[in-house]
C-alpha cells in the first residue's frame, strides 16, 4: 500500500496537483498486475518521505485512468515522469533505484 506522502493521481485531481505545485513533481504510471510497478512503490514511499515539502511524488494507475496514460504516450510501465513548473522535463521507463531518482529530482531543483 502507498504511503501517505504519495498522492493518489487520476483525471481529477492531475492537472491541479501538477500545474500547482511549487516543487518538482515524479509521476510513477503504474498498474497492480505489474510487478516491476509493486518493486518501485516502497522505493517512492520512502523517496516520497525523505523528501517531503522538496519534491512531491504521484501515482497513475494506468487501469484507472487511460486517458492520463494515452495522454503522455505511456507504453511501458513503470513509467517515471518528472514535473518542473508544469512542464514534463524528463522520463524513465522501468525499477530505478531511490539513488538515482533523487539525483534526477534533484537536477530539476
Amino acid at each position: 500500500m502507498a504511503s501517505e506522502a504519495v498522492i493518489k493521481l487520476d483525471e481529477t485531481n492531475f492537472t491541479t496537483e501538477i500545474q500547482n505545485s511549487t516543487v518538482p513533481v515524479l509521476v510513477d504510471f503504474w498498474a497492480e498486475w505489474c510487478g516491476p510497478c509493486r518493486m518501485l512503490g516502497p522505493i517512492l514511499d520512502e523517496l516520497a518521505t525523505d523528501q517531503a515539502g522538496k519534491v512531491k511524488i504521484g501515482k497513475v494507475n494506468v487501469d484507472d485512468s487511460p486517458n492520463l496514460s494515452a495522454q503522455f504516450n505511456v507504453r511501458s510501465i513503470p513509467m517515471l515522469i518528472f514535473f518542473k513548473d508544469g512542464v514534463a522535463k524528463d522520463t524513465i521507463v522501468g525499477v530505478q533505484s531511490k539513488d538515482a531518482l533523487a539525483k534526477r529530482l534533484a537536477a530539476l531543483g
